[in-house]
């Protein structure tokens, strides 16, 4: 077994991207972002504190990994986004600064350790996400339904979000392991619009992702389904549109849109920065549509102020 298939080892940038099918040419120069996006500086210290509670209890969360520019605001104010199964991927998505590679085993006393941390940061909301796990036979939902039962167990109170991966070829096993635990919200995304799937989300589906959340739904119609997409990859404003129709064709509740950022050089490149008033337009149409809550900005993320937008839907 070569060095680079080893449990744990981790590729990046041009390593992670090399082998799938769009390929992406490093970008000269990251181009210079407008007024508009700005990154809102927290609590120096929290930050700190957060990051070395994480570290003591040996958990990631999805701001770190995936360099979420939302980062200082969200520990500055006591919030994050955990990703369980690990920090290394079984996909290769070039949008993603997440790691691929061969992912080490799951661990059992995971859940335990998230419940603990999540009490000790005092938090009222927690969004749960993880990496791909295609190696894992129910795709990891074993797994967000354990961590929830431990939350459960020591915070009842505490709303839970999960942010869970498209469990490839293995939707109806997911969901079953999932039956034992049910968060408050059921997230996935779609990341971007059908025509780019190929470049953006390899390995991915467009249709067998709107069938998992409806899926969900179907199952358990009272608990709320969430989607997000990246704008500014090369899609056109027709077909978000298009993309909000269809995920409204498949119950879903809440919906994110947010700017795609570059990461490295190595990352697909920004095709374009889409200006308030685009984000605007999506926001109107997605009201009209009967979306219980749309969220549509540039810095708008799919797990970030999270908890407003629960509030905001179950106020209606």
């Amino acid at each position: 077994m070569s060095a680079s298939l080893e449990p744990g080892n981790k590729q990046r940038g041009a390593d992670k991207v090399a082998r799938i099918p769009v390929k992406v040419i490093p970008t000269e120069k990251l181009p210079r972002k407008p007024d508009w996006i700005r990154v809102k500086v927290g609590n120096p210290g929290e930050i700190e504190r957060i990051r070395s509670i994480l570290r003591a209890q040996k958990l990631h969360t999805v701001c770190e990994e995936a360099a979420c520019p939302n980062l200082p605001e969200c520990f500055g104010h006591g919030t994050a986004t955990f990703m369980i199964l690990g920090d290394v991927c079984t996909r290769r998505c070039p949008f993603c600064d997440v790691a691929h590679g061969r992912p080490m085993p799951m661990d059992p006393e995971e859940p335990v350790r998230l419940a603990e941390t999540v009490q000790s940061l005092g938090l009222r909301y927690v969004v749960i996400t993880s990496v791909d796990r295609d190696d894992l036979m129910d795709g990891g939902a074993s797994q967000f339904s354990a961590c929830i039962q431990a939350i459960r167990q020591t915070q009842p109170n505490t709303l839970i979000e999960v942010l869970v991966p498209d469990f490839r070829g293995r939707m109806n096993e997911a969901l079953v392991s999932m039956e034992h635990a049910l968060p408050d919200v059921f997230n996935h995304n779609l990341e971007t619009v059908p025509r780019l799937y190929r470049a953006v989300r390899p390995g991915s589906d467009y249709a067998f992702s709107l069938n998992l959340l409806q899926e969900f739904k179907k199952r358990h119609p009272g608990i709320p389904t969430k989607c997000g997409i990246m704008v500014g990859l090369g899609e056109t404003e027709e077909e978000v549109y298009q993309t909000l129709q269809d995920m409204r064709a498949h119950e879903i509740d809440l919906v994110t849109i947010g700017q795609y950022l570059q990461p490295s050089r190595q990352h697909l490149p920004v095709d374009r920065f889409v200006h308030p008033e685009e984000f605007q337009r999506y926001s109107d149409y997605g009201q009209k549509l009967g979306f219980s809550h749309i969220a549509s900005g540039a810095m708008v993320r799919s797990s970030y102020h999270a908890d407003a937008q629960f509030k905001a839907q179950k106020s209606l």
